[in-house]
């Protein structure tokens, strides 16, 4: 499709069309990059703050707090901010700068002279990752076809797995090659720039999605700009859309505070179980169980979220963390013992991928209108983070005072009451995104959506 007009009959040819052609592969792609890059630097710092531990003493307090978790609060800012810039000028206007501000970010954390400027620049480098949350799941949603849209929009966030194991593979790579610690946090840093400033360009080059053209082009037939204020009056006092826009924030909220939480305190927890690890060792173990739980997991994610659909597979997941933890608490010993306690604590990264922790990232590119879709999908990932935020904060700490045993009652809770609020959502499968949005039953009080019935008049549909 080129970027030229729209019309109804390409938006029709658009949905039911499978697989990738060489604009889908080129927009899928450059998401990846950047969801990789994400997962990288975001997740780095755990290990970065194990060896500044020796170097500039941070062994807790205000300072690693602030270090380990700024940048999931920054996040939460970046993703309303930029999710309201997309639909405001559109997807292709904001695509990419997101990328730029990472860059910076992590570029000048590596040369960080203290532990303070540090906090500042994983400030800056957050607020670049918030922001490619919303515009990337939005416009792979906005370009894939109906029956496997949840397989293209699962692909791009599984590159996040990819950059979870990177992370501590380079840190084995060069703890063993004999870099010194003091050298090695700073390359782990200055990395995580490369793929960013890579994908820049291609950002730049990707075309406005299709949905976003037709809405604007139906706006500028009828001689009308885009009502700004109306579409986001329409977000807040729409019931049905308020209550998805919940759902999806609360269940994101929810995960990302157990999973962020446990992922950024998982050197704190590796070392409450294997208490002689060095840094090497804790960067092993960690691959370990990132490798062989989380990353196959994605995929499996991507492969079958269209067959089994995304409440079920959200709440199936939901349901694998909370039993899992569970057992590290009621297993006598689990907690302490490195190969029961490896497995089990392993098995939640599994059930943590092949469940919400993609389903909750698909759902908002889903399930709001075209003219609110990135700024809805800005809100739940920005509640999403502040929820990891406060994961980051609290989780680590509860290592220390509560002990893992005891600890891990809480993302087990945390769990459950994030499958519970799942039943607050739609099924989008098998459905066109407006074909979603037509279900909300407050939608006959404003009328069809515009694409939805030009679309259905071109193909023959009621």
């Amino acid at each position: 499709m080129n970027s030229g007009a729209v019309s109804a009959e390409d938006l029709h040819r658009l949905d039911n069309t499978e697989g990738l052609d060489q604009n889908r592969g080129k927009v899928l792609m450059t998401a990846c990059m950047g969801f990789f890059t994400d997962a990288y630097d975001l997740f780095i710092i755990g290990l970065v703050l194990v060896i500044l531990k020796k170097e500039w003493g941070v062994t807790g307090g205000i300072e690693k707090l602030l270090a380990s978790s700024i940048a999931l609060l920054t996040a939460a800012i970046g993703a309303w901010a930029f999710g309201r810039l997309a639909d405001r000028f559109g997807r292709k206007s904001v695509y990419g700068w997101e990328m730029l501000v990472l860059a910076g970010g992590a570029l000048a954390s590596a040369f960080s002279p203290n532990i303070w400027w540090l906090i500042v620049f994983r400030a800056i480098l957050g607020f670049g990752v918030g922001g490619d949350y919303p515009v990337s799941s939005t416009i792979m949603s906005e370009y894939a076809g109906k029956k496997d849209r949840g397989k293209m929009v699962a692909l791009v966030f599984s590159a996040q797995g990819i950059g979870l194991v990177v992370g501590p593979l380079l840190a084995v790579v060069l703890l063993a090659a004999g870099v010194s610690p003091s050298l090695t946090w700073r390359i782990l840093l200055g990395l995580g720039a490369l793929p960013a400033l890579s994908v820049f360009w291609m950002r730049r080059q990707i075309a406005e999605t299709p949905r976003f053209r037709l809405a604007q082009q139906q706006a500028e037939e009828q001689h009308q700009s885009v009502d700004r204020h109306a579409a986001r009056t329409k977000l807040w006092h729409d019931r049905v859309l308020l209550r998805w826009l919940f759902g999806a924030a609360i269940t994101w909220f929810l995960f990302d505070f157990a999973y962020y939480g446990d992922t950024i305190a998982s050197d704190s927890i590796v070392k409450k179980v294997v208490s002689h690890a060095t840094p090497l060792q804790t960067s092993g173990i960690e691959l370990g169980i990132f490798a062989i739980f989380s990353l196959p997991a994605f995929y499996l994610a991507a492969f079958t979220i269209d067959r089994i659909g995304r409440r079920l597979l959200q709440i199936i997941g939901f349901v694998g963390i909370a039993v899992f933890f569970a057992l590290v608490w009621a297993i006598p010993g689990a907690s302490t013992a490195t190969i029961p306690f490896i497995l089990l604590f392993g098995a939640t990264y599994f059930f943590s991928q092949w469940g919400p922790n993609t389903t909750t990232f698909v759902y908002p590119s889903e399930i709001f209108p075209v003219d609110v879709r990135t700024t809805g999908n800005g809100i739940a990932s920005g509640v999403a983070k502040l929820g990891a935020f406060a994961g980051a904060a609290v989780l680590p700490a509860l290592v220390d005072s509560m002990g893992i045993s005891q600890m891990v009652l809480i993302p087990a809770a945390v769990a459950l009451a994030g499958a519970l609020f799942t039943l607050t959502l739609p099924e989008p499968k098998g459905k066109t995104l407006e074909e979603i949005s037509d279900t909300a039953p407050s939608r006959s009080e404003r009328g069809p959506d515009p694409i939805r019935s030009s679309a259905g008049v071109a193909s023959g549909m009621g």
